[in-house]
Parts: structure tokens; C-alpha cells; sequence
């Protein structure tokens, strides 16, 4: 078991760090510097996790939809969406797919972010899009067992951890006992495995790895704690809504459609994340989808700001009319 866990996570690894020299979804030919290439398509840099929820937008690059709206997308990898909001405010990308939560925290300190549109939702019933999970000879089956132990979340102070504190709670543990550290998600299956960490929250592919070699799913706190909570929403800054109205038009219309086709083309997203994130077409093929949608209307963000003021992660909710901007 160890050695497949570390020699697949290593592979991913290095297939995500392979994905940061070229635009992974534009191909070597295309360049946003490069005219002759772009024609009169207009260049946008978004950043996107490298876990599997991308899928939809690689996949929706290939089939040329964000072309038809007139863009020519580089997808620069992040680690979550809290990392990719300075590269936001500093101009040197135009929109992020990550949690909802940075922009949260973000509108507290008025530095001008705000979400567009909704990316995808986390499932309300049956296996969700992410989960806690443990070796199998952890003795860790029950998010109460978490208490007291190092748990790795992608981003510390933000919806994985605030989500798995209120799971642990909810179950009779004590979450101000956890000990968080933060793991990129391609990290996960080796360093679990090597016992740097007790428990990892993960989505797929690093969870499906996990538990395909007898790992055990804790908890999916998403599930637990706010139902259909959204997994990734779209970000980007007032300033570029004010500046360039068009472009994020465009951007709107074209994530609003690629988000509906990639809900009904499930097999052209998981040979995207196939190919993107270097695994074999069986384990995209038993990967577990969200709900992908553009609509912000059930995404469940003002019930992570009320959760977030309840475990004092933020002294107010933010403003709402402010932060969420439905285009």
C-alpha cells in the first residue's frame, strides 16, 4: 500500500507541477503575447485548483467555448483561492476558481474581491466531491476521532477546516484540539502515508487514491455541516468589473455556458481531468462530480459567513451585496 499511495501521489504531483510551464488547456501553440496565434481573441489568465472540479473548465477550453465568446484562456494552477487573491489585486491574473471563503475574508479588509458567479456546488446527499480521510489502521473512523490529532486542509483558515471543526463538534469532540496544517492536495497520499500528518482533507483524485488502498472516508464535512455547500465559485475584483466591463461580460457568459454543457457532456470532463491531471481514464471514471452551475442562488455562502462568525474565524459577517455579484 505504500508504495503504490506514494508512487501515485508523486505522479500527480509531478503532472500538476508539469501543468504550471505551459497552458495546459491552450495547447503549446497558443500564447496569449502571441497575435498571430490568438487572432482577435482576448488573452485572460484564471486561476484553478488542479483537482478534479477543473475538470469542467479544461474541458470547456478544449470543446472551444471560451473561443466563441471571444477569450483565449491560460489556466494558471493554485493552490486555493485565498493564495490566487493577491495575484488578483495586483493585476497579474483576471479571475480565480477557489472556495468562497477568501473572498470572505477578503471583503472584511474591504480589498475589493468579489464573486461573479458560482463554479460548482458540493453534493447534499450520498458520496460528495471531498472528504476527510485516514489510513485504515489509523483507529481514526469518526470525525470525533479527529480530536486531538494533525489534520492537513489545502488552505488553513478557511471552509475545510472551519467545516471539519463543526463535524467534530457536532459529534461530541472538542475541534479546538485539532492541530491543522497545511498540505497541497497533491501531497496528501504521501505524506499521510510517511505519518506526517493523522487525517487529510482531500477531493478526488487524491481521496479516491487514499481510499482505494483500504483508507478510510472520516467525514465529508461539507455534507455534515451545510448541505450543497458550494465547492468553488468564480472571483474577481471590483476594480476590473469597473475597468473592463466586457471582459467580464464575456468571461460570465462563456463560464455560464461551459458550466451548463459540462453538465451534460460528464464524459468529455473526466477525459479532461484525465489527461490534465495525468491519471488512467478508470480512475477519472470513478471520480465523484459536483453539480456544476453558474448560479449563486443555493451556493450556501452566506451560511459559511454565519458559521465563520459562530467559530470566531471572522468578527462580522461580510457584505453580502458587496461580495456577491451574480453576473
Amino acid at each position: 500500500m505504500k508504495k503504490s499511495l506514494a508512487t501515485i501521489g508523486v505522479l500527480a504531483a509531478a503532472a500538476i507541477a508539469l501543468s504550471g510551464c505551459t497552458d495546459s488547456a491552450a495547447g503549446p501553440s497558443s500564447s496569449p503575447t502571441d497575435d498571430s496565434a490568438s487572432g482577435e481573441l482576448t488573452a485572460v489568465r484564471v486561476a484553478a485548483l488542479p483537482i478534479a472540479e477543473t475538470g469542467a473548465l479544461w474541458a470547456a477550453i478544449d470543446e472551444g467555448i471560451f473561443e466563441d465568446h471571444g477569450l483565449e484562456v491560460e489556466v494558471v494552477p493554485a493552490q486555493g483561492g485565498a493564495n490566487a487573491i493577491p495575484a488578483l489585486i495586483s493585476g497579474d491574473i483576471q479571475f480565480a476558481i477557489g472556495q468562497p471563503f477568501g473572498p470572505i475574508r477578503a471583503d472584511q479588509q474591504d480589498l475589493g474581491v468579489v464573486i461573479v458567479g458560482n463554479y460548482a456546488n458540493s453534493l447534499a446527499d450520498g458520496d460528495d466531491v471531498n472528504a476527510v480521510v485516514a489510513l485504515g489502521d489509523s483507529g481514526i473512523m469518526r470525525p470525533a476521532d479527529l480530536a486531538g490529532k494533525k489534520v492537513s486542509v489545502n488552505t488553513i483558515g478557511a471552509a475545510g477546516d472551519l467545516t471539519i471543526r463543526k463535524a467534530v463538534a457536532d459529534d461530541g469532540g472538542d475541534p479546538s484540539t485539532i492541530e491543522f496544517v497545511e498540505v497541497a492536495f497533491p501531497d496528501v497520499p504521501a505524506q499521510l502515508e510517511a505519518g506526517t500528518m493523522d487525517a487529510a482533507w482531500a477531493p478526488d483524485p487524491f481521496r479516491g487514491m487514499i481510499l482505494g488502498e483500504g483508507g478510510v472516508s472520516v467525514v465529508q464535512p461539507y455534507q455534515a455541516t451545510i448541505p450543497g455547500l458550494s465547492v468553488l465559485t468564480n472571483i474577481t475584483t471590483q476594480a476590473l468589473l469597473d475597468e473592463d466591463p466586457d471582459l467580464v461580460a464575456a468571461y460570465s457568459a462563456a463560464m455560464a455556458e461551459a458550466l451548463e454543457w459540462a453538465s451534460g457532456n460528464e464524459e468529455a470532463v473526466r477525459a479532461a481531468i484525465a489527461t490534465n491531471l495525468e491519471i488512467p481514464e478508470e480512475a477519472a471514471a470513478g471520480i465523484t462530480l459536483p453539480t456544476f452551475t453558474w448560479d449563486l442562488a443555493d451556493a450556501g455562502i452566506e451560511d459559511l459567513g454565519a458559521l465563520a462568525v459562530e467559530y470566531a474565524y471572522i468578527d462580522a459577517e461580510p457584505d453580502y451585496d458587496r461580495l456577491l455579484q451574480q453576473q
